[in-house]
């Protein structure tokens, strides 16, 4: 069973930075088989895909329009670590961060931010940017 554990969450000030980590263990199958993704639910509202990660050869990303340009995903090289790069953060980040899993490769540029394609899910890290 795939345990998934975010960290580096925080409060911040319009215009700043974060570096969100999620570390996987317990996989059944290699880890580097697992498409990965953040997600992000503000107060309120359901939660919605920020970025999401292949787990092809070629990395293929995908981005919501409203990340793009200022947030990084990636993969530190054992591929257990998944990272979430935010810069330029404004008050609309806001929210609890998750990470997600699941097994597979080559459809993440077509489903990569839906929710219902992951089962595995992390507890979240809080994300705070005032303004």
């Amino acid at each position: 069973h795939l345990r998934l554990v975010e960290s580096g969450g925080g409060s911040v000030q319009a215009g700043g930075s974060l570096r969100l980590s999620c570390e996987a263990s317990g996989h059944q199958y290699n880890v580097g088989s697992y498409c990965m993704a953040w997600f992000r639910q503000a107060p309120g509202k359901e939660r919605e895909g920020v970025a999401a990660l292949d787990s092809n050869s070629d990395g293929t990303k995908k981005y919501a329009e409203s990340v793009k340009g200022r947030f990084t995903i990636s993969r530190d090289k054992s591929k257990t670590t998944l990272y979430l790069e935010m810069n330029d953060l404004k008050p609309e980040d806001t929210g609890m961060y998750y990470c997600a899993a699941e097994v597979g490769m080559g459809w993440i540029q077509s489903r990569g931010l839906k929710e219902a394609e992951y089962r595995y899910w992390g507890q979240g890290t809080q994300v705070t940017v005032s303004s």
